[in-house]
């Protein structure tokens, strides 16, 4: 991986000289953004804007290199650039409030626009990225294409409010998710300035949280109910999502399977990716919201695995750069 400097001509000579010999190359724009460019094959994902994808609660552009490592949108970016995609996944807080992680966000996006010459983006969040993208664009429309949540929590997720009913639980989570995994991750990723804050964290995400967001942020991408469907087209912005309904996939996947047995308990019942209830999830033009997919395949993690007979996640987010690049964004 080549890192982009200002102070560093040698780099930038070198990953030029790499992308002139037709090699993948992926390149560290700034703190927190991560392209990656790939030989690319075809322009069936080539949208007009450049894609922008953003992480969820405990989320990280990459850990590791690209040769030994993990990206949170597993084998997707490199699959978006092989399709002639411009695309960029960017690093906000692992646990922090909506609004905190939508202002780290909007100053990626500055810096995306000036990279690439584009004047909007297509805004695309998993889980707490969902509102954290939808953010910029209830204050900055004027940038933004279009906006996707894929199980976006954007009426919230009720395992949230009954952790934060919990004082044991809170805590522990707090203790072992805002005190050892996301310090542990901003050092991964060189960002440890990144502040972390688990309880605005499951604040935001919370069903509670979430309806005062959605009342001081209002859009008609948000349904009334599960059986209406929210505005596609508002302000210029093309609104999208779409998410799971499974919990365990793959039995060899011990981290997915222990999560996705969450959402059951507190809604008591399957109708959820483990994490998030599917009415929840719902924005724009909904795409499906029943993939057999839990709340970690969706991002194809860990590792891809899955049940072998369900959607190739990423497949799915090729499709939807296509369906982005037919709108004309």
């Amino acid at each position: 991986m080549k890192i982009l400097t200002t102070k560093t001509k040698a780099v930038t000579f070198a990953v030029m000289a790499t992308l002139s010999m037709g090699l993948t190359a992926e390149t560290q724009a700034a703190e927190g953004i991560l392209q990656v460019k790939e030989t690319v094959k075809s322009d069936y994902a080539k949208t007009k804007y450049p894609i922008v994808m953003t992480h969820g609660m405990f989320g990280f552009t990459r850990l590791g290199t690209s040769a030994f490592g993990m990206d949170y949108f597993y084998q997707v970016l490199p699959d978006l650039a092989r399709n002639g995609a411009t695309v960029f996944a960017t690093q906000v807080s692992p646990l922090e409030s909506t609004e905190v992680r939508g202002e780290q966000l909007l100053a990626q996006v500055e810096e995306i626009r000036a990279l690439t010459g584009k004047n909007k983006v297509n805004l695309l969040g998993h889980s707490h990225g969902g509102p954290t993208v939808r953010y910029i664009a209830a204050i900055r429309p004027d940038i933004v294409a279009s906006v996707t949540g894929v199980a976006g929590t954007f009426r919230g997720s009720k395992v949230a409010d009954d952790i934060l009913a919990n004082q044991g639980t809170s805590t522990l989570a707090d203790f072992f998710g805002g005190k050892l995994l996301a310090p542990i991750i901003t050092w991964a990723e060189g960002n440890s300035s990144l502040p972390i804050n688990t309880t605005a964290s499951l604040i935001s995400i919370s069903e509670k949280g979430s309806a005062q967001f959605n009342q001081k942020f209002p859009t008609a991408a948000l349904a009334a109910n599960c059986n209406t469907s929210g505005a596609n087209l508002e302000k210029g912005i093309r609104y999208y999502s779409w998410t799971g309904k499974a919990q365990i996939t793959n039995i060899l996947d011990v981290l997915d399977s222990v999560i996705s047995q969450l959402a059951p308990l507190s809604y008591g019942n399957f109708d959820n990716d483990g994490l998030v209830n599917r009415c929840n999830a719902h924005l724009g033009q909904v795409i499906r919201d029943n993939y057999h997919h839990n709340h970690l395949d969706e991002v194809n993690m860990v590792f891809g695995l899955r049940d072998i007979f369900s959607p190739d996640p990423v497949a799915l987010y090729r499709q939807h750069a296509n369906r982005l690049k037919l709108q004309g964004l």
